[in-house]
């Protein structure tokens, strides 16, 4: 037998029922039921998670990031995503980018060129998900903070700090020039607004250090989260730089976390907290516990990421508070949860290599009531049913070992429920008896010369020879790219850890690296102040299994509904697809629905696509009506703003000053002869209206347009972070319609500002673009308009022709039977380019590379090994090897190596 059917059997028999006390009362829904629903969950809704490794931690403006996706999936009898989605938000939580990344064996590969006219400087946050995962929570998608330097156009750089200072916070900023040097006596003015309304503004001048102080008040500090401050500087030319005021008040959260869920009176537990700072980011903290007599009955520090636990034996009718210390020398006071006596709670207490030790423990008093009442004890791991058994409470302490040998790694997830399914008491415990995939590097050598070749060895041992595994290996000049790999998201700590947790976990890397040896420890006090809710166990135990929307993608799907002019369904038409830059000409027919569909398509991104229904009878009388393609909302409050670097050109500065290097000799180009004019494509700032505006925060081509027969009906789906209001027919900002604004959008037409009312008048297939923009931080538009909020819509600009044929006429009315559009193709794939360096004249070349090498397509049908080559840059110091993968069993591994160039 495999290993991975030994685990999926051990699973099956671990499900057991504790025998019925002779008093015993019997439930209401018994065991067997229970399981039976629940099981059946687990075994139709099959758990995906996605991971993405990145070749290095962070970018600058120009480069090309290039990153590897991998799919991991719980059960083997089903056919997994074929397609990952990769989405790329700014700092704004506005979406920049979608790409759609095809998986083969579980793995994917994909690269985004980091364009200046589109990316600036900011954290980027990276969002990957399967169609399938689609149908649960979204809290479990990827997601990762790469931040964005810029060495080549950023004009004004600043970095601030900020000091609380009563009822002001002082923001000091130090602002320099395009070449680093500092701004010195330069006038300015400052704005700080929540996005589109000013609640501060000033004017001063910097001092002989390029520094401005600028005194906030703190009574709009509720307006600091998504706050920022804009600063205009008189240069020989205005330079505007904005800066977010997130991190501009000290403020601290201390929440208690009794294990189980509560204070039971008499009963010694663990207490873990968590203490976070208005960054999101744990601080640390030690304190004490009073009673209310002021009596200290515990004291606890944190472990280094703000978390910790402490024990405490808890007196019915007593209160306790924290007495928190703050490094900066503030003391707080935080209440604990009040003491009950009558609750039951699940308990951990030890670990070994056979059994998870657990305990049901409640007080002597509610013992007497609860004594012979049946209990539901469910576990789960990585959407595995591991552990069902029914307790009856004989004594105030039950015992419980769960089996743990067979069992995957990952959290296990302990539930103990009332019998109608009402969960009472849950603990997370982490497991893992398995080993991950053993992988050894190795180098030819211990150190080398600059630009010297590389022989790296790579032996895989992935223990189930049966399962093909895949790998990628990325190496940097850790010297220029300086990272804390405890603060990476590694496939490891991805798998097994945060893809099973909500919200945002600092440091994720630190509880898998056996140099922190107080992991265990930080781990376990994670557990007990995370959030994890995959499913309800009380519909479960019912029957009641969640609706399905979205099935696992097998290839792209093109489809739609063809009806004829007055709304009649046609069925049995056909329809052909031709997509000329994919070589796909493809036939489908329509349904008793007419509905029609071309499946498992594969094409690149791009590519202009023709739906045609002109081979039936009644061809001039049909519309085809295209379905849209649907994408999952952007959250309403972005958890992962913890990971934003503040002050990027401090923070990254190695790597910029060595990006600067490296655009100008790359942009030393020989002459070259145009032969082809290249047309520019007009934007918002060609229009003196629209000029103040930045970057739209989306911008829709004018092809996603085409097959839209009224503008309006179309801009109510298609404009994103943009709510239609039926009652006053105006669009409205979401965020800020959701709060209660009814201030409205303004739009546009070619910089000429028009109402609602003008839409349809406009030829659709005239649009060139609309561009969209969510803030304006200079106020330009907002306070001549009175408007919340521009949607700019584009045309195409006017050429001369000559005198048009009747047919030229005819071909350029919109046709319903024929449907012209650039569907979301997939990713194109591009190899990274490495030098070689054989030849004495060759290595006379300057190479100021980062990523020195980056192979996504390391691929193993068994244990084995693996031989690279690569070629060093100039850059000398520490080089850094990391080396992550997975195979079609979930099984994980990951390793770091560190070479020296000399």
């Amino acid at each position: 037998m495999s290993k991975v059917n030994r685990i999926v059997f051990a699973i099956i028999a671990f499900i057991v029922t504790i025998p019925y006390a002779k008093s015993q009362e019997k439930p209401a829904i018994p065991i067997n039921t229970a399981v039976e629903n629940v099981q059946k969950y687990f075994s139709v809704y099959p758990v995906e998670k996605v991971h993405m490794h990145f070749d290095k931690p962070y970018y600058a403006v120009g480069d090309t990031l290039w990153f590897k996706t991998y799919l991991n999936t719980n059960l083997f009898n089903y056919s997994p995503s074929k397609i990952a989605y990769v989405e790329v938000l700014n700092g704004r939580d506005s979406l920049i980018q979608t790409m759609r990344i095809p998986l083969k064996e579980g793995a994917g590969n994909g690269q985004l060129i980091l364009d200046p006219q589109f990316y600036a400087q900011d954290n980027y946050r990276f969002r990957a998900y399967t169609k399938w995962m689609m149908n649960f929570d979204m809290g479990y998608y990827f997601n990762k903070v790469v931040t964005v330097g810029d060495a080549i156009n950023k004009k004004l750089g600043a970095d601030i700090t900020f000091t609380p200072d009563g009822s002001r916070t002082k923001a000091t900023l130090q602002f320099r020039g395009r070449d680093g040097q500092l701004l010195v006596k330069k006038k300015l003015t400052w704005e700080a607004n929540d996005g589109w309304d000013a609640f501060d503004k000033g004017k001063g001048e910097t001092d002989e250090l390029g520094r401005l102080t600028v005194n906030l008040s703190n009574k709009e500090s509720d307006k600091f989260k998504k706050g920022r401050i804009v600063v205009k500087v008189e240069d020989a030319e205005t330079l505007v730089g904005n800066y977010p005021l997130a991190n501009a008040l000290f403020n601290a959260d201390v929440q208690f976390f009794p294990e189980g869920g509560d204070l039971i009176a008499g009963l010694a537990k663990r207490v873990a907290f968590k203490a976070v700072a208005s960054n999101g980011k744990g601080i640390h903290i030690k304190g004490k516990i009073i009673d209310s007599k002021k009596n200290e009955v515990a004291t606890f520090e944190d472990l280094g990421l703000g978390m910790g636990t402490f024990s405490l034996l808890p007196v019915l009718g007593e209160t306790y508070k924290a007495v928190v210390s703050f490094d900066n020398g503030t003391e707080r006071s935080f209440d604990l949860p009040a003491v009950v006596s009558d609750k039951i709670n699940v308990v951990f207490t030890t670990q070994d290599a056979e059994f998870i030790n657990l305990g049901l423990v409640t007080s002597d008093d509610y013992f007497k009531k609860v004594e012979g009442k049946p209990y539901y004890i469910f576990g789960q791991l990585n959407g595995h049913l591991i552990y069902a058994a029914q307790a009856s409470i004989k004594s105030s302490a039950v015992a419980i070992k769960i089996p743990k040998k067979e069992l995957p790694n990952g959290i296990v997830q302990l539930t103990l429920l009332t019998p109608d399914g009402q969960p009472i008491s849950e603990r997370l415990v982490f497991v893992q008896p398995q080993q991950l995939i053993d992988i050894k590097v190795s180098s030819d050598k211990p150190s080398y010369a600059r630009k010297d070749l590389v022989k790296l060895k790579l032996n895989l041992n992935n223990y189930i020879d049966s399962l093909p595994g895949t790998f990628s290996v990325s190496v940097v000049d850790e010297k220029k790219v300086p990272y804390n790999d405890d603060d990476d998201r590694g496939i490891v700590s991805n798998m097994l850890l945060t893809s099973d947790l909500k919200g945002y976990v600092e440091k994720p890397n630190y509880y898998f690296n056996s140099k922190n040896e107080n992991r265990t420890e930080a781990l376990d006090a994670l557990l007990l102040t995370q959030g994890f809710r995959r499913f309800e166990y009380a519909d479960l135990i019912k029957g009641k299994l969640p609706m399905v929307r979205y099935m696992p993608e097998e290839g792209i799907v093109i489809s739609g509904i063809l009806r004829d002019n007055v709304g009649k369904l046609q069925t049995g038409a056909g329809l052909l697809l031709t997509i000329p830059g994919g070589a796909i000409k493809k036939d489908a027919y329509t349904d008793a629905q007419g509905r029609f569909a071309f499946d498992k398509l594969v094409f690149a991104d791009s590519l202009k696509a023709t739906v045609n229904a002109r081979s039936n009878a009644n061809y001039r009388s049909l519309v085809i009506t295209m379905d849209p393609t649907e994408f999952p909302k952007i959250d309403e409050e972005n958890p992962y703003k913890s990971s934003f670097v503040q002050n990027i050109d401090q923070n990254l500065q190695a790597y910029l000053d060595n990006s600067k290097k490296e655009f100008r000799t790359s942009n030393l180009i020989e002459e070259v002869v145009v032969t082809k004019r290249v047309e520019n494509k007009q934007t918002s700032k060609d229009f003196s209206a629209l000029s103040g505006l930045s970057m739209p925060e989306h911008r829709i081509d004018g092809s996603r347009f085409a097959g839209c027969n009224v503008l309006s009906m179309c801009l109510n789906t298609m404009l994103t972070g943009i709510t239609y209001d039926t009652n006053t027919l105006k669009y409205y900002i979401t965020r800020n319609y959701n709060q209660g604004s009814r201030v409205p959008v303004q739009f546009f037409l070619n910089g000429m500002p028009i109402d609602e009312a003008s839409l349809n008048a406009i030829q659709i297939p005239e649009i060139e673009s609309v561009e969209i923009f969510l803030r304006d931080d200079l106020g330009t538009v907002r306070n001549l308009y009175q408007n919340d909020g521009v949607v700019s819509i584009i045309t195409k600009k006017e050429k001369k022709q000559p005198r048009m044929t009747l047919a030229q006429i005819e071909a350029m009315l919109p046709k319903s039977n024929v449907i012209d559009f650039y569907p979301l193709g997939y990713i194109k794939e591009r190899k990274f380019y490495t030098p070689k360096y054989t030849t004495p004249e060759s290595k006379q070349t300057s190479d100021y590379r980062t990523t020195v090498y980056w192979n996504p397509d390391i691929r193993i049908e068994k244990s084995g090994e693996i031989n690279l080559e690569f070629y060093n840059a100039d850059g000398t110091g520490k080089y850094k090897v990391v080396v992550e993968g997975n195979d079609l069993g979930g099984n994980v591994g990951r390793q770091v190596y560190y070479y020296e160039v000399k």
